[in-house]
């Protein structure tokens, strides 16, 4: 199996870009990670840069009873995550003391053709496969349980004045929901990943995303085409906007590769 990678990042109209993102690979694994911070005092950027250098970390290293990666075991990664923020809230004080992020973290093994993934808010990870969603994280927020109530329209979530109300974020104490995936999730050729923040998704409906996937060349260009839609739609003081996408691609065909090398 070979992968292909993209990532983006922007600020967009706010005077700083509080979302982290990371990656890791060794010649069976791949990890990724998208965290979108928050902080009453701008300390959002410290808190996502925790979720993403801690499950980094906390993966690098799995035991052979550990494989393939599973969505539980990706939850727990996250749960050290929020630890490790609850801790900074501590030693930074009034700086740091609500300090917030929400998170996606994928993993794919691609010596068995498996991926999991977990979430926490409404940071999201879709699964595109023969033109279709295959798989999409449910957001932990106040419209999602609206639409699940169906009080709400999905159509019209996006917009809905009460959207960044948010039921689970890392850096909480107590009540916190991290959502994975039950097992792993077997691979096909052509499955497209992509994990975005708000600041994306609220600007770029699904089919748009599909349709801009079916004429991209490199994910590269997918992810050129989703930001240029938030360029085109978003109002001028817009948040900020992150994406990853991998496409998992036959061997035999012609790819064009990023990946990050292992750390020594």
């Amino acid at each position: 199996m070979q992968l292909a990678t993209a990532r983006l990042t922007d600020q967009g109209g706010r005077s700083r870009n509080e979302d982290s993102l990371g990656e890791w690979s060794s010649e069976r694994l791949y990890y990724c990670v998208l965290a979108d911070g928050a902080g009453g005092h701008g300390s959002g950027d410290v808190a996502s840069r925790i979720v993403v250098d801690t499950a980094l970390a906390d993966l690098r290293y799995l035991t052979v009873d550990e494989l393939p990666p599973t969505g539980k075991r990706l939850v727990n990664a996250l749960s050290h995550a929020n630890e490790d923020i609850l801790d900074e809230q501590v030693r930074g004080g009034r700086a740091t003391r609500d300090m917030r992020s929400t998170a996606v973290l994928l993993a794919i093994d691609r010596e068995l053709n498996t991926a999991a993934w977990a979430h926490c808010g409404d940071t999201r990870l879709y699964c595109f496969r023969d033109g279709q969603i295959r798989a999409q994280t449910r957001d932990h927020s106040m419209v999602q349980e609206m639409v699940d109530a169906q009080l709400l329209a999905a159509q019209d979530a996006r917009h809905h004045p009460r959207r960044n109300v948010l039921f689970s974020a890392l850096g909480t104490r107590e009540g916190l929901d991290i959502a994975g995936l039950d097992g792993t999730f077997e691979l096909h050729d052509r499955d497209a990943f992509l994990i975005c923040s708000d600041g994306l998704w609220e600007y770029v409906e699904e089919a748009f995303m599909l349709n801009a996937l079916a004429q991209a060349a490199t994910p590269l260009a997918w992810l050129d085409a989703l930001a240029a839609q938030v360029r085109a739609t978003a109002k001028a003081n817009h948040d900020n906007y992150s994406a990853l996408a991998v496409w998992i691609a036959d061997p035999s065909e012609e790819t064009v590769l990023h990946l990050p090398p292992a750390p020594a």
